[in-house]
């Protein structure tokens, strides 16, 4: 089993959550962050009094599947997601050891 994370910019939420629901992929787990890299931030102004924001709204995806899905999964989300711009995210693989659900205490494949 694999553990995506894939970083995107909030607008493409919907569009990333589409394509995945038409692979049937039906578990993932979104978070609002924060963060920067190439982007940089940008500059902002208030009451005529520039500010600088170089912690820029993301939206963290992630998502458990099964190995031989990770390909397809990845194409996916870098098809929804992609813009051209700077700022468009990353995508990060990361082994499971094992999953567990809690209300049957199916594990592995099975708890996916």
């Amino acid at each position: 089993m694999k553990k995506i994370e894939a970083i995107i910019r909030p607008e493409k939420l919907e569009e990333v959550k589409d394509a995945l629901g038409k692979y049937n992929i039906q578990g993932l787990t979104v978070s609002q962050v924060v963060g920067c890299g190439l982007q940089k931030g940008r500059v902002g102004v208030y009451r005529g009094n520039e500010y600088s924001i170089n912690l820029l709204p993301k939206i963290k995806l992630e998502i458990v599947i099964s190995d031989y899905q990770v390909e397809d999964v990845v194409d996916i989300i870098k098809e929804a997601a992609y813009t051209g711009a700077i700022g468009d995210g990353k995508i990060f693989i990361l082994p499971v050891e094992n999953a567990f659900r809690i209300r049957t205490g199916e594990s592995g494949q099975d708890a996916l």
